[in-house]
């Protein structure tokens, strides 16, 4: 029976797909040996996992919490769950817009702070009423957003706000043709990051972290979006320069931050001025997100363990095959010539007859899955994962 650990909480739903599956669930944050470990945000990053993983799914998005390149030398497959939690995040954003202009925090704590023990009705009315002139702000039916990332939550933010009536521009250094077709006709797409500052009222960011984005929104981008801009950032809080973004709020450049990641820095601004709002790591904290990305990331490890199956791996290519023979294979290896050659060999030499070679490449990794319906020994596997190159090879079936 394959072990898969399980930390953090996990929504049951998703584990029902595993237990169903009959795999052996090891719940808690001591790391035993397993084949394979479904996690949120535990920091597995400084940890050496045991040798036994296959392979790591993540219930979210970011996996900035995990060592890919290690895992990627260990041949250990990493999976995300890109737009599982992707509407509940976009409620966020397009919640932070209205916020951004509108100081509805500072007026519902106004309210909290008056003392109205003593006060008659007709008191407490005409109080109100001089209060809310602190309190008036701007609609955002009509202004700029430009949003910089338009993945999955960057496209429904596109989408909604286009139908909330702002004009929206966007930038995507990585933009598909599967993207651009899910992308709203009335976006306007930039070719370059700065030509997506420029002009807008509202930035909002939905780019990864990773050592090209750290630090990426500086001062130099800021100063092209309009004097009096929204910031918001529902990524990561990484790829914002902070000393940029105190700049920037004591010139009045941009008027407010909004950001899902609170750091001491941020918070000594928020105690001191109204130009900041921090949540708590909120923007994927729905009971239908949580379910969602579990679901996801369980299905994935499932399909992966038993089949070999990959499909939205951080580190590995995308690869599939139906079943063709009795047995099948799984094979990761360093994308180099001739070792497809070698496994052939091996197995050709043990007696194994191959009904189908699915081979994909990703980069400097490559993977493989091999069907026969000829028996495979565990000698020819350790044949196999002795070849220079192989990270591992195993029987999915």
């Amino acid at each position: 029976m394959m072990k898969i650990q399980v930390l953090n909480n996990i929504s049951n739903y998703g584990l029902k797909i595993l237990e169903d599956k009959s795999f052996d669930l090891i719940k808690g944050e001591k790391i035993e040996d397993c084949d394979g470990i479904v996690l949120r945000s535990f920091p597995l990053k400084n940890i050496d996992i045991p040798k036994s993983t296959l392979a790591v799914s993540r219930a979210g998005a970011g996996t900035n919490n995990i060592d890919i390149q290690k895992c990627t030398d260990g041949g250990v497959v990493v999976f995300n769950t890109p737009g599982a939690n992707a509407n509940a995040v976009k409620e966020m954003v397009i919640c932070s817009l209205i916020l951004g202009k509108r100081d509805l925090v500072s007026g519902n704590k106004t309210i909290d702070s008056v003392d109205i023990d003593n006060l008659s009705e007709s008191e407490i009315s005409k109080k109100f009423e001089d209060m809310k002139k602190a309190f008036v702000g701007q609609e955002i039916k009509g202004k700029t957003l430009s949003v910089i990332g338009l993945g999955a939550i960057g496209s429904m933010v596109a989408e909604q706000a286009i139908q909330l009536g702002m004009n929206v521009q966007g930038f995507d250094p990585g933009i598909t043709v599967e993207t651009a077709l899910r992308l709203p006709r009335d976006i306007k797409i930039k070719k370059t990051i700065d030509e997506a500052f420029k002009k807008s009222d509202y930035i909002s960011l939905h780019i990864p972290l990773n050592e090209r984005t750290k630090g990426l929104i500086n001062k130099k981008f800021i100063l092209m979006a309009n004097q009096d801009s929204v910031l918001i950032n529902f990524s990561r809080g990484g790829i914002v320069d902070e000393r940029s973004i105190l700049e920037m709020l004591d010139s009045n450049h941009i008027s407010k931050y909004i950001t899902d990641f609170p750091t001491k820095t941020l918070i000594q601004r928020l105690n001191q001025k109204r130009d900041v709002i921090i949540f708590p790591h909120l923007g994927a904290s729905t009971k239908e997100s949580e379910i969602n990305c579990a679901l996801m990331a369980c299905e994935q490890m499932a399909l992966f363990l038993e089949t070999g199956k990959i499909n939205n791996s951080v580190n590995f290519p995308n690869i599939s095959s139906p079943q063709i023979g009795k047995r099948r294979l799984f094979i990761s290896n360093e994308n180099k010539p001739g070792i497809i050659s070698k496994i052939a060999e091996v197995l050709a030499d043990d007696g194994v007859n191959i009904l189908e070679f699915v081979n994909k490449s990703r980069g400097k990794v490559a993977c493989n899955l091999i069907d026969s319906d000829d028996e495979i020994s565990d000698d020819t596997l350790l044949k196999l994962s002795r070849i220079k190159g192989v990270s591992n090879a195993r029987l999915c079936y």
